[in-house]
């Protein structure tokens, strides 16, 4: 590993985690009054879990990140990819204030689903830069999925 593979992934990590951490505070008021009492399916799991799953998520994200980053910002494909990991990123902390601050299951699903959309085309974009970069992303948008049919069904339980 060069250093400025390093110093890139491990700057990408530091800003994934970030955003994590802005999806955690937003997360608290909903955790402490309105989650607890919404009916959920039989397949959600505990947040220590969640919150665990989420952590090893930002951290390939932003691996996955680096990885396209350290290719070098001047040519393209690597900005064209790197937005597209911006715009997903963004979308990721929508996503916890919607859902758990606002308390609009709905809307999260729909900002969720447009999340998995864009995951999709950042895979494909990072697999133009690097294939190792896309396939670090694969388990996100799998765990996003599963994050769409838990919404969904605690939409779908408390309508």
């Amino acid at each position: 590993m060069t250093s400025k593979l390093f110093i890139r992934s491990s700057f990408a990590v530091v800003i994934c985690l970030i955003f994590g951490f802005m999806g955690t505070v937003a997360t608290q008021t909903g955790i402490a009054n309105w989650y607890p009492n919404l009916q959920k399916p039989w397949f959600h799991i505990e947040e220590d879990l969640f919150s665990f799953i989420w952590i090893l998520m930002y951290v390939l994200m932003g691996v996955a990140a680096g990885i396209v980053w350290s290719k070098g910002f001047y040519h393209k494909w690597v900005k064209t990819a790197l937005y597209h990991f911006g715009f997903q990123l963004f979308l990721n902390g929508f996503w916890f204030l919607l859902f758990f601050a606002l308390e609009q299951p709905m809307i999260a699903l729909l900002d969720l689903l447009v999340l998995f959309i864009v995951i999709l085309f950042t895979i494909r974009w990072f697999r133009i830069v690097s294939n190792t970069a896309a396939y670090l992303l694969v388990p996100y948008a799998v765990w996003v999925l599963f994050a769409i049919a838990l919404n969904f069904e605690i939409w779908r339980l408390n309508s």
